[in-house]
């Protein structure tokens, strides 16, 4: 079992195995040797998004690099159930909000989508939200990475959609209804909308598609980043890994 020494948990693009070394980046050696003053013998919990996680011991810390070693598995590979969350910008900080909280709920893969009054698209950078995707997996304790898309518009994301992939999208003209989440497994798409919510002609090419089951979040309009926590929230409860 590994030791309360093994606090740090850092996602490794690199096979782990009993005895595998794995080498560090300039960059990872930095955070575990520069910020957080670990040396030799220390232990660190790897996981790479395919192997589980597992206990590695420091076996060489320079500046520039280093070398970590495999002593054993502490947990499985833990996938996440299929539900993709897909929403629309909104500001910096608020944006990053909702693609950290996503990997922490357990959201197997999120979209940036851009509707008719979504404002903040220009501002996206997918490798920044990855790398904010990243480091929610390393605080959370998850084993799997989702992937944040590149942003893709409203019509054209539709236009390819695969029909076996149910859509739940929140509709804030629905506010005050009462909650009615379906029951259906298989794979999901959560819809999140922008500051504004979905123009009259999203909203009514989703209500048109046979698999898209629109949604009250309850008696108030919720921001868009309160929305697609609280959304989350309620699938897995009902369909997720949480019951």
């Amino acid at each position: 079992m590994f030791t309360p020494m093994a606090r740090i948990r850092l996602h490794i693009d690199h096979p782990l195995n009993p005895s595998e070394r794995v080498p560090l980046s300039r960059e990872q050696a930095h955070y575990l040797f520069g910020v957080m003053r670990l040396d030799v013998g220390a232990e660190v919990l790897l996981f790479n998004g395919q192997d589980g996680e597992w206990r590695a011991q420091v076996i060489a810390a320079t500046k520039k690099g280093g070398v970590l070693e495999c002593a054993e598995q502490t947990k499985p590979l833990q996938m996440p159930p299929d539900v993709w969350l897909v929403f629309a910008p909104i500001k910096k900080d608020r944006t990053s909000f909702i693609v950290e909280k996503a990997a922490e709920l357990g959201a197997a893969k999120i979209i940036p989508m851009q509707t008719e009054y979504t404002q903040s698209a220009n501002r996206i950078r997918q490798d920044k939200l990855q790398a904010h995707a990243l480091e929610a997996a390393e605080q959370c304790g998850g084993t799997y990475v989702p992937e944040v898309a590149e942003l893709q518009k409203f019509a054209k994301l539709l236009d390819g959609w695969d029909d076996t992939r149910r859509i739940l999208f929140c509709d804030e003209a629905m506010v005050g209804q009462a909650l009615d989440l379906p029951k259906d497994a298989g794979p999901w798409a959560i819809f999140i909308g922008p500051e504004g919510g979905f123009s009259d002609k999203e909203r009514d090419r989703l209500r048109g598609m046979a698999h898209a089951h629109a949604i009250s979040l309850g008696p108030r309009i919720l921001r868009a980043d309160t929305a697609a926590v609280a959304a989350l929230t309620l699938w897995q409860q009902t369909l997720g890994d949480w019951i």
